[in-house]
């Protein structure tokens, strides 16, 4: 495992032994053991969509495996005014020891990665968010024990977390059950991969799809870039695509929700239901912490 782009790049046995490892670094974080296993070395944080989990998560991580963490705005950088991804990767590859990008266009992970000398980090793009279900992986399994033959059902928007959802949920030896609006579905490439790798429904109608669920995700309906669509997202997705109680009463007893932050309440989840569930959907975003120190470890600790 050279980088980290998407969840179609890592084997199950890779997304195992993060999981492991993040489990050991939460272990070690809550009882005060130190491990500063990237000691002297900088990761590069390049980010082209603000984030509040990503940025504080990653620099956090950094920290604490006794390394620094930079954060690099289009403003801070020559990307932003146009200089080549391939130039840019090659630069950074002579000062850092890591790069983390959040970005739209997934072929700016690619092209760091292929341009690039050190582990490339996939933050967030417009296609997947292979941080996020890491951690999302990490908390079901905390909360349940394992995560072979639990079935995961996503509602909403088609998106980037649908995506790795659906792949890192059939990796793990998961049954993923979809619903979406027609003309909102995942990314073909993703739906091919589920085709051939497990159980895989998607269907339109969200009850059908939470029916006997162990965890339900949901969320945006508009994701970051898509503000000029959301009026009309709302229109589709109102009243039909929400995790409320009438989709739990649908799941098994003892259902996890997971939302990966910020919420809307009120459009893709209820009050209530947020609430209810709250310790749940907050263990998830402090396992980003954990499940990314994993992956930079992985990636970039020296042998």
């Amino acid at each position: 495992m050279k980088h980290l782009l998407s969840m179609l790049s890592l084997s199950t046995e890779e997304i195992t032994d993060i999981l492991n490892l993040a489990d050991q670094l939460k272990y070690e974080n809550k009882h005060g053991i130190k491990h500063h296993r990237l000691e002297g070395q900088t990761l590069g944080m390049i980010f082209q969509k603000s984030s509040t989990r990503t940025r504080v998560s990653f620099e956090t991580g950094m920290y604490q495996l006794g390394g620094q963490a930079l954060f690099l705005s289009n403003r801070d950088l020559q990307i932003g005014r146009g200089e080549p991804v391939q130039d840019t990767a090659r630069v950074l590859s002579r000062y850092l020891d890591g790069i983390m990008i959040r970005t739209f266009e997934q072929s700016e992970v690619e092209n760091l990665a292929k341009y690039g000398s050190v582990p490339i980090i996939n933050g967030l793009t417009d296609f997947c968010h292979p941080c996020q279900v890491l951690a999302d992986l990490m908390t079901v399994r905390e909360h349940k024990g394992h995560l072979d033959g639990l079935k995961m059902c996503y509602i909403g928007d088609g998106n980037n977390m649908a995506n790795s959802l659906i792949v890192g949920g059939l990796k793990m030896g998961m049954t993923v059950s979809v619903a979406c609006p027609e003309n909102y579905d995942p990314d073909k490439k993703v739906l091919d991969f589920a085709e051939n790798n497990g159980s895989f429904s998607l269907v339109r109608n969200p009850l059908e799809a939470a029916r006997g669920a162990d965890v339900i995700f949901t969320d945006v309906w508009a994701s970051m870039g898509q503000e000029d669509e959301a009026a009309e997202r709302r229109r589709v997705f109102e009243g039909v695509y929400q995790v409320n109680r009438k989709l739990l009463d649908a799941a098994n007893s003892g259902c996890m929700v997971q939302h990966c932050l910020p919420a809307h309440r009120g459009e893709e989840i209820t009050e209530e239901v947020f609430e209810s569930h709250a310790g749940e959907i907050f263990d998830e975003a402090e396992n980003r912490l954990h499940a990314q120190k994993a992956v930079m470890v992985t990636l970039m600790e020296r042998k």
